[in-house]
């Protein structure tokens, strides 16, 4: 970076996956099979249009033919199966139907079985490209070596002579160079303040991984195995592995055997979090040497706090806009803490549902004398798998006692997001407040963009690399066509 002149338009870097060993394959055969290979093309594709931060795949290319590469990955059997009890199984007979069904879920996103197999696959190479593959656990690996080669000088001070501490403070200037330029490189560069551009690196770090983390609620996306080697420092979905889209709501669905709770839906957030708190300790360091122990430790404790508000203010946001309601109004958040136990209670399909309540607003529009018919909402939101099969966003019939919790819930909503836009409302001064800033934007347009209509189903991918194994690509194409096209309403064939 010291050398090179910033160009006037973005920068890539490529990174070849699957393309053989290196220093950090871990014994592996450093190879990526087709099956992963196409998930990741067509997710980080459909991430890109979803509005979520990510790498993009720039190709995909398949070792085929009679001598083509091949490998051993471990797979599931047709007897492979998770042993999971039924709602009319006697160990639950204590339980209400609506008890027993969150019994279920839970155990279902528990019981989770191994690969029990080995089965040969064919190899392919993607290409990634993103403008920086700095994670934060480079930084965390540069910040061990120079603190551990450093030592502590009286107990008081970094070691700053050492290749290992040269090497951690010319990656900080990388880092902050590739990602945040004009924030945390040019005003800190000619002066050599590696300080506060390391502080300035942190700031902007926090909020594209707090950005990207609330997208992945709003869209609905797992990521499997989100600790800080698969954390990118500028905020930017990389690594797609074990990863889905929500199908029946779960908080913690995850589509690893090995996420654990800790990686589940609704817990990646704090995941975040706790990813940025390491790439906070690995900078720290730098910090205190160039600032001050004192003046570290107070910029710290004041980053942390704000990052926790940060992390927690974009999720709410997220809530606020799939509600129909401007990002910064408060009065939705205790609508999402009134609905979440009633997806919890019935089997209802993430996705669906938020673009079902925003078909309501649109058949429903939110005016003045806006409709009270609270019941044909409801029908709107439910709508009839008989009428036409799969547009209904519940798994199973919602029973009377459903039915009745779900249009208290809408009257409620309703009546708070007609006040909200009445001219003293807060949505309405939000909005307003946006249309000062240039910001030109119509509060159904807001709700459609925060709620997709098409994500990748897992069956379809599995039927995608399925039959690309055997040559055929065409559902390839029509699945690239269609994330292109996430809030679009497509046709009705």
């Amino acid at each position: 970076p010291d050398q090179a002149e910033q160009p006037a338009s973005p920068r890539y870097e490529m990174q070849l996956k699957g393309a053989g060993p290196t220093p950090f394959c871990r014994g592996a055969d450093g190879r990526a099979v087709l099956r992963s290979s196409i998930r990741e093309f067509l997710a980080s594709e459909a991430m890109h249009h979803l509005g979520v931060k990510t790498t993009r795949a720039l190709s995909l290319v398949v070792s085929d033919g009679p001598d083509g590469d091949t490998s051993m990955r471990p797979w599931y059997s047709e007897d492979s199966k998770r042993n999971v009890p039924s709602m009319d199984d006697p160990r639950l007979a204590q339980y209400t139907d609506a008890q027993k069904r969150q019994i279920l879920a839970q155990l279902q996103v528990q019981a989770r079985d191994n690969p029990d197999i080995m089965i040969e696959e064919p190899c392919a190479i993607t290409c990634r490209v993103s403008p920086s593959f700095v994670r934060v656990g480079h930084l965390d690996l540069f910040a061990r070596r120079a603190t551990k080669a450093s030592g502590m000088d009286d107990g008081k001070q970094y070691d700053t002579s050492t290749p290992e501490w040269e090497a951690l403070e010319k990656l900080i200037w990388h880092a902050a160079y590739r990602e945040f330029p004009k924030t945390a490189y040019d005003p800190y560069k000619d002066s050599d303040d590696i300080g506060n551009a390391a502080k300035a690196l942190l700031k902007c770090s926090m909020n594209g991984i707090a950005t990207m983390v609330a997208g992945w609620i709003r869209v609905g996306f797992t990521q499997g195995n989100f600790n800080a080697d698969n954390c990118l420092v500028g905020g930017r979905q990389m690594d797609y592995g074990p990863f889905g889209f929500v199908d029946e709501y779960h908080p913690l669905y995850a589509k690893w055997t090995g996420s654990g709770e800790h990686f589940g839906f609704l817990n990646q957030p704090q995941a975040g979090f706790t990813n940025f708190a390491v790439m906070v300790e690995s900078v720290l360091p730098v910090i205190s040497a160039h600032c001050g122990a004192e003046e570290a430790s107070k910029f710290k404790e004041e980053l942390m706090a704000e990052g926790a508000a940060m992390f927690q203010g974009k999720v709410d946001e997220v809530f606020r806009a799939k509600l129909g309601f401007h990002p910064t109004d408060e009065a939705a958040d205790e609508l999402w803490s009134e609905l979440e136990p009633l997806f919890r209670e019935t089997r209802v399909d993430w996705t669906m549902f938020w673009r079902q309540l925003y078909e309501v607003v649109k058949q429903f529009p939110v005016t003045p004398d806006a409709s009270t018919d609270y019941g044909d909402m409801l029908k709107v939101l439910v709508a009839d798998d008989g009428k036409r099969a799969g547009s209904s966003p519940f798994y199973e019939e919602l029973s009377t006692e459903s039915r009745a919790k779900y249009l208290k819930w809408i009257k409620e909503w309703r009546e708070t997001l007609v006040a909200s836009y009445k001219e003293d409302g807060a949505s309405a001064k939000g909005v307003a407040a946006d249309a000062a800033t240039g910001e030109d934007i119509s509060s159904e347009e807001r709700m459609r963009l925060a709620n997709p209509k098409y994500i990748l189903r897992e069956r379809t991918l599995v039927d995608a690399y399925g039959k690309a194994a055997n040559g055929d690509e065409y559902m390839i194409k029509e699945l690239l066509d269609l994330v292109e096209h996430p809030y679009d309403e497509g046709t009705e064939a």
